[in-house]
């Protein structure tokens, strides 16, 4: 009985972190992977270096996106932080 009176706090201290750090960045990953599988040619994107691109092109690990009217780059899927929604 003691020992379990010792463990108690510890499996508290467990469950807390499961609910406020590990569970929210399964959430997290799950919706941003949704959102990648999701996007289609057209879309608006923001990468992790802050350019907003357009999608030009979709492929298994990579995208085409367009930077300006003359510029094609091929970039991976992985690089992209979010959809950019128009505020307007």
């Amino acid at each position: 009985m003691q020992i379990v009176s010792q463990l108690l706090p510890f499996v508290f201290l467990i469950a807390i972190m499961y609910f406020v750090i590990i569970r929210p960045q399964q959430n997290e990953a799950k919706a941003k992977k949704a959102m990648l599988e999701a996007l289609k040619k057209g879309d608006k994107v923001v990468t992790n270096g802050g350019f907003i691109v357009v999608v030009h092109k979709v492929e298994e690990k990579f995208l085409s996106v367009k930077i300006n009217d003359d510029t094609i780059t091929k970039i991976t899927k992985d690089s992209i932080a979010k959809k950019y929604e128009d505020e307007a």
